[in-house]
């Protein structure tokens, strides 16, 4: 059993997940769920300060680019952000997240990259957001 998980293996498991998160993205109503069960994963994983606002900030962009609210997003890059949520609540982990502490550590691994990859597009959102 790992005792971490490297930056490249969680992009490894991000990059897995793309593929799945645009054939999801295809049908909107999917996104929504997904992003609920997100969410209520949310309650058990450890992020803490801005990781947590940043996360909530991913979450209502794909929201606002699947109902058509902002478009203004490569869907590429809203697909990495699914492909991060998907890959949490997905029952198949790198790491069960019965294992207390650890567990989680793949899953904050893949957020956290999805993260730096979408910045500056969530910058951009935030900025928008702001101005609504």
């Amino acid at each position: 059993m790992p005792n971490e998980i490297s930056v490249e293996k969680a992009k490894e498991l991000l990059d897995g997940a793309i593929a799945q998160a645009q054939e999801l993205m295809k049908d909107p109503s999917k996104v929504l769920v997904l992003l609920e069960e997100f969410e209520k994963k949310l309650e058990d994983i450890p992020f803490a300060g801005d990781v947590i606002k940043q996360i909530k900030v991913m979450i209502s962009m794909v929201k606002d680019f699947v109902t058509k609210k902002y478009t203004n997003v490569s869907p590429k890059v809203v697909a990495t952000m699914v492909a991060a949520f998907f890959y949490v609540v997905r029952k198949k982990d790198l790491i069960s997240d019965n294992i207390p502490v650890l567990g989680f550590a793949d899953d904050i691994a893949v957020v956290v990259l999805a993260l730096k990859f979408v910045e500056p597009e969530l910058n951009a959102y935030a900025a928008w957001k702001a101005n609504q």
